[in-house]
C-alpha cells in the first residue's frame, strides 16, 4: 500500500485517525494539491478533491465555494502567513488537520532549494488549538505521535521520544 519513500508512520496514524471521525461516504476537499496521501485516501473509498495549488493566504476562493462535508489539512497550516483566515473561511462542519510541532531542539524547516517549502509556523499543541478555537471550531478528538530517525546524534535520539505530529478532528461550533 505505501511505496518504499512515502513516510509509513505518519500515513497509518493519519489514516486511523481520519478513519475513525470520518465515513468514507462523507466527501472531502483536501487543502493542497494532490499528493500521495489523496491517493491514498481514494484507494481507501474516500471521495477527495484537492485544491489547486493556490496561495491560500490571498486566495481562498476555493473554500467560498466548497460544498464538501469535512475539509482535510495535512502539514498545511505552517506554510500559511495566516492560517486564522482560512479556518474562518471553511464552511465545512467538519475538520481533520495535522501540522508538525515545533521541536525545542530544532529550529523551523526551510528547504533550501525551493522557496515555498518552508514553515512559518511551527506550533506548540496548545499554540493550534487555541488557533482553531479562535476561528470557531470545537476540538473533538486529537492525537501525537513521534517521528524517530535512524541517524546518529542528540536530536535523533531526541525525535525517539519527543512528540512531532499533532492531529486534530474538530467541528464547527
Amino acid at each position: 500500500m505505501y511505496a518504499a519513500n512515502f513516510p509509513k508512520k505518519r500515513y497509518k496514524n493519519t489514516l486511523e485517525f481520519l478513519k475513525r471521525h470520518v465515513a468514507p461516504t462523507e466527501s472531502i476537499l483536501d487543502l493542497g494539491v494532490k499528493n500521495p496521501f489523496s491517493e491514498i485516501l481514494k484507494h481507501e473509498g474516500y471521495s477527495i478533491i484537492n485544491t489547486s495549488g493556490e496561495d491560500l493566504d490571498v486566495d481562498t476562493k476555493a473554500l467560498d465555494s466548497d460544498t464538501s462535508d469535512v475539509v482535510t489539512a495535512f502539514e498545511i497550516f505552517e506554510h500559511l502567513l495566516s492560517p486564522f483566515t482560512v479556518l474562518k473561511s471553511i464552511k465545512s462542519k467538519k475538520l481533520v488537520a495535522s501540522i508538525p510541532l515545533r521541536l525545542w531542539f530544532a529550529t523551523a524547516y526551510r528547504s533550501k532549494t525551493d522557496p515555498w517549502d518552508r514553515h512559518f509556523h511551527e506550533f506548540e499543541s496548545w499554540q493550534f488549538d487555541w488557533l482553531l478555537e479562535k476561528a470557531g471550531w470545537k476540538i473533538i478528538a486529537t492525537k501525537k505521535w513521534t517521528n524517530p530517525t535512524n541517524k546518529i546524534g542528540i536530536r535523533p535520539f531526541l525525535r525517539w521520544f519527543t512528540p512531532r505530529y499533532y492531529i486534530v478532528y474538530a467541528e464547527r461550533i
